[in-house]
């Protein structure tokens, strides 16, 4: 029988599926794969890399982190073997469900009055101030609020927006929500009590908090050092939360920079910086405070970025269209095989 098809898709290669040697003989798999041309890698046992080497095809979640991933920055001491394999190697950029994220009808959100959508956007003030009056943060129209739904790892670049936050305290705010490391826990509490009124900090994890951090906020900020893709920079998208973003993975791939050809051209969607370090992202925090200042400019790229698509139809589409080419390929393999009627004897004694 021939084996299936297969299609490898990795997320983040920082997690690599590593066992001890040991581990090999306890389920059953021959000592010969502990190899370097197998399933060794620095002298662990690796799932991820025998994927990587055997699989059909590989995917990832975005085109940008599919060519980051072949260099020694972000191959997570995989762009050898990632590089071997450049040619089966394809970006996909990942979806959210357009359902459950739909500021006209998230229940999350303080109330009917507060959903609203690209031809009803000013109905997003009342979450804004809604989502204020629940944090303890000062009701101000007339300053963006930034917020923050991440994990709190260095991975997601939280110490960065530590370091720039003071660029733009005395002209935004900022609201917390994640959980994660504990001095990047402590870290963001103690900006919070540095700045009562002004900086909210929520340590852990709150479904339905991040929608109405989403609903309320002006703007997401996304500092991530390397991001696959992300889905938090997404459902800013959605709510015209304009997301703040390092120009890494999928944050590049997603979001438009509004930049003044973008502004000109009524393209942008949202805010990038590079390189990412603390200067260029309080950079880019004023930037956005400048914008947000022109209103009829930030109503606009809130619009655009309101009507992209961000659901999984065109996903799911390429999807199908490489597990029908990978099908088609093993066919042709099957086709061309000798078959066993077909095959010559073997010669007689």
């Amino acid at each position: 029988m021939q084996a299936p098809a297969t299609l490898l898709t990795i997320h983040n290669l920082a997690f690599q599926g590593l066992f001890d040697a040991s581990v090999t003989a306890e389920i059953g798999l021959p000592s010969t794969v502990m190899d370097v041309h197998g399933m060794e890698y620095w002298g662990h046992l690796s799932f991820l890399k025998a994927g990587v080497m055997w699989a059909d095809h590989l995917s990832t979640v975005s085109p940008t982190y599919a060519r980051e991933i072949l260099t020694p920055a972000h191959g997570m001491g995989f762009d050898g073997l990632l590089r071997a394999r450049a040619h089966q190697l394809t970006g996909i950029v990942n979806g959210i469900d357009q359902q459950v994220w739909d500021p006209v009808t998230d229940s999350h959100l303080a109330a009917p009055y507060a959903r609203y959508s690209p031809r009803r956007l000013h109905a997003k003030a009342a979450s804004k101030e809604a989502l204020q009056r629940e944090l303890g943060l000062e009701v101000r129209a007339d300053r963006p609020l930034f917020c923050v739904v991440s994990r709190l790892s260095s991975q997601k670049g939280i110490d960065l927006l530590l370091q720039a936050w003071p660029r733009v305290a005395s002209r935004s705010q900022l609201a917390v929500l994640g959980t994660g490391e504990a001095w990047l826990e402590d870290g963001v509490r103690h900006l919070a009590d540095h700045h009562p009124g002004s900086v909210s900090a929520t340590v852990g994890f709150d479904e339905a908090l991040s929608h109405r951090m989403q609903g309320g906020a002006d703007a997401i900020v996304v500092p991530s050092r390397f991001e696959p893709c992300g889905l938090t920079q997404l459902y800013g998208l959605r709510y015209g939360t304009l997301p703040v973003v390092a120009r890494v993975g999928g944050l590049a791939d997603t979001v438009i920079d509004a930049n003044e050809a973008a502004l000109r051209d009524g393209v942008a969607t949202g805010v990038q910086f590079s390189p990412v370090e603390a200067g260029p992202l309080a950079t880019a925090l004023e930037r956005t405070c400048d914008l947000f200042d022109d209103t009829a400019a930030w109503q606009r790229v809130q619009k655009r970025a309101m009507t992209r698509e961000v659901g999984w139809e065109t996903a799911a589409a390429q999807y199908a269209a490489l597990y029908e080419r990978l099908l088609a390929t093993r066919t042709e393999s099957a086709l061309s095989a000798p078959s066993a009627t077909s095959a010559p004897s073997a010669p007689s004694e």
